[in-house]
């Protein structure tokens, strides 16, 4: 029989941001032990409002299928003596399985072993059974950072729960868990709804608490009647909501009966840039702008109330009422910020801390301007433009706009150096140096800005490896991954000539704290050497990561695979340029008939090179006279053939001529494997001979470590 199933989890107001989140994580950890269980199910639906989480499961079975149950015993030769009698490792097996010894089966792996078998049913275990701990526990898997506690108990979750509902059909069933006991009853809306409401059926769910409780228990549903009635009511207003997708996810998840209102500001405060207006409507008070059909503010902004009330003026007026001293001071800050040119606040920096072993702001303002010569230099940039952005880029950080706003940093600055008649790229590049802040967004459009950028990035990302805070499971304070991508993208998608490695030595060696003293009994101090490899290979890791996960605008590379990268990132390639042209030469290369051959010989080569000890070991000096085989005599040809060719192409980054120039070699290397004995006896024939495999190895390693692929 089947029969719907309703869980419903009534709390107190629960984080907004973290509810998409925690109602997916509940539905996914539900099903997935649901279905473990071997229970039918239909199509499965979730809630989520400010209140509560729930889950309906549709035509749930009441008792889960019953399952084969096999299991492998002792050796035979081991179950029984040279009597053959059973010995107590077969009556052990037996009693464990419920079953006489004499009616186990026989069962005889791969290798030809035998061993005692059991084959049985297992009944499945009642839904009624199963369910409340399948719950409990997809509960206690919810990504939650902290939980708290309320009351006497020791119940813990992410707010105070006070409700559970357990339908299966018309059956409430039997538990307790954080702390209250399942039921058939929930509440309605806070303010527009008394007395509990009784869920007769799980299909009833939310049209109970629609019509008598005035909650729209749907996440997705009354996002799309927030988003339609804010475009309504803009559109009555004469112009056009600007509705940011964070923005309705978190308003979403702050009422149960939306309600749009619209409310009104002063004309006046339409003089303050524009994002400024938006962050004070969005950011901080929730509110939905509006803008004219060419893309100017209007003085409107829309609110969405959690009540139908019956003076709606009233609402309108309570939110003009909050928001007014909001733009009042934001209009302060500005006027104030504006009383002195954005470069007379650069020496505040060096009283504010960037981090503690790494100086002061204006430290790091210093490091930023001279490694941001070294890169404009490189990318056909202005070495004046970039070194005076560099000085100017983190001023905004003590204005007052933006400790009020610090999201506007960055933008304020940009406005502030506009306004102070600095040159229009040194005044983008402050705003642009932010970019990019996560997946998809845009990048710099100007070379100082670019330069600025990786810089500030960069000068980070080396200045903490250094002092060995490195990131470490979700542990990423200062955005290191966020900063190593941004300089990839920038790098690759600007198809900027920069070496990574050059980039970072230089901004190792712009860092300080190489040199400081070490307290007493600290630890010693990682070397710069060692620093670099560090964060080469934190920055390249996050590179072969993006092409292996490409984002969902971006096409995969065609025969991509984890051991391609691998075996590029082996030859440690000067950039993200030189790491994709490396890595999309090796892919066309393995579509060659000559691949697969080439690919084993070097895995060969390696191991033979590997287990060489001694002064043969590494050596590439080869003595003609000592070529005895016919096919060793035509190996060295090919070899001594391809290092006239090889090398010039790698040096320019042709990379996929270079390997098809070595897939001739094939017909000498099989040859040679098929007709020669690398580890001959006599020693110096031997080392000739790894000599030989040293110098072809060479030329395929000076573009990508080939033993690192399957096959």
């Amino acid at each position: 029989m089947n029969a719907d199933f309703l869980v419903e989890l009534r709390t107190e107001e629960l984080p907004p941001k973290a509810l998409p989140t925690l109602e997916a994580a509940f539905r996914d950890a539900l099903l997935q032990r649901i279905d473990a269980a071997g229970l039918a199910r239909g199509a499965v639906q979730s809630f989520a409002t400010p209140r509560r989480l729930a889950v309906r499961v549709q035509a749930l079975a009441t008792q889960a299928a019953d399952q084969t149950v096999q299991r492998r015993g002792p050796p035979v030769s081991a179950a029984f003596d040279a009597s053959g009698a059973p010995t107590r490792a077969a009556q052990a097996f037996a009693t464990s399985c419920n079953t006489p010894l004499d009616q186990l089966g026989r069962e005889q792996d791969a290798k030809g072993n035998h061993y005692l078998s059991y084959t049985g049913i297992k009944a499945g275990a009642a839904a009624a059974e199963l369910l409340p701990g399948f719950v409990s526990e997809s509960l206690d898997a919810l990504p939650i950072p902290r939980r708290m506690r309320w009351g006497d108990g020791d119940a813990q979750f992410v707010r105070p729960v006070h409700g559970l509902i357990l339908l299966h059909g018309t059956q409430v069933l039997a538990a307790q868990m954080l702390g209250v006991s399942a039921a058939r009853h929930t509440l309605g809306h806070r303010f527009m709804s008394q007395g509990l409401l009784q869920i007769d059926a799980p299909a009833d769910y939310e049209r109970v608490l629609e019509h008598d409780g005035k909650v729209v228990a749907g996440f997705v549903e009354r996002r799309q009647r927030i988003h339609e009635g804010v475009k309504a009511l803009a559109t009555q207003l004469g112009g056009q909501a600007l509705v940011s997708e964070a923005l309705l996810d978190e308003v979403t998840a702050l009422v149960e009966w939306p309600v749009p209102v619209a409310g009104q500001y002063e004309t006046r405060f339409l003089q303050l840039p524009r994002e400024v207006l938006i962050s004070t409507l969005q950011e901080h008070q929730r509110y939905f702008p509006v803008e004219d059909a060419h893309g100017a503010l209007l003085p409107w902004f829309i609110t969405v109330s959690n009540i139908d009330s019956t003076q709606p003026e009233a609402v309108r007026a309570g939110n003009e009422r909050v928001v007014r001293p909001r733009l009042a001071d934001a209009a302060f800050f500005y006027e104030q910020d504006r009383k002195a040119p954005l470069h007379s606040r650069a020496v505040a920096l060096d009283a504010v801390t960037f981090q503690e072993q790494l100086g002061s702001i204006g430290d790091k303002t210093r490091r930023v301007s001279t490694l941001a010569a070294h890169i404009a230099t490189r990318i056909e940039g202005d070495t004046a433009l970039a070194q005076r952005a560099a000085a100017l880029c983190k001023c905004d950080l003590v204005t007052s706009m933006v400790g009020e706003f610090p999201e506007l940093q960055g933008i304020m600055g940009r406005y502030y150096a506009v306004a102070d008649g600095e040159h229009s790229e040194v005044a983008q590049a402050i705003a642009e140096h932010y970019l990019p802040r996560g997946a998809g967004d845009s990048l710099p459009a100007t070379r100082t800005g670019l330069a600025l950028s990786i810089a500030d990035k960069l000068d980070t990302l080396t200045g903490i490896f250094a002092i060995g805070q490195k990131p470490s499971g979700t542990k990423d304070p200062f955005a290191l991954r966020r900063a190593a991508i941004g300089i990839g993208r920038m790098i690759y998608e600007q198809r900027l000539q920069l070496d990574l490695i050059d980039l970072i030595d230089a901004a190792l060696h712009a860092h300080t704290v190489f040199d400081a003293p070490l307290a007493a009994g600290a630890k010693p101090r990682l070397t710069r050497d060692v620093v670099a490899a560090q964060v080469y290979d934190y920055m390249m890791e996050r590179q072969r990561n993006a092409w292996l996960e490409p984002p969902d605008d971006g096409p995969p590379i065609p025969g991509i695979s984890p051991e391609a990268c691998d075996a590029v990132l082996a030859t440690r390639p000067r950039s993200p340029l030189d790491f994709d042209a490396r890595l999309r030469a090796v892919l066309g290369f393995l579509a060659l008939p000559e691949a697969a051959s080439l690919t084993a010989a070097n895995k060969r080569i390696a191991n033979l090179l590997k287990k060489s000890a001694g002064d043969e070991a590494g050596a590439t000096l080869i003595d003609e006279a000592r070529l005895q085989d016919g096919a060793e005599r035509a190996l060295y040809q090919a070899v001594i053939a391809a290092e006239h060719s090889v090398p010039g192409k790698v040096a320019v980054g042709d990379y996929a001529t270079a390997l098809g120039l070595l897939a001739h070699t094939r017909p000498a290397v099989d040859a040679f494997f098929d007709g020669v004995m690398v580890m001959d006896p006599d020693l110096a024939l031997r080392a000739n001979r790894l000599a030989l495999l040293t110098r072809l190895r060479a030329l395929f390693v000076g573009i990508a470590d080939l033993s690192r692929l399957p096959g």
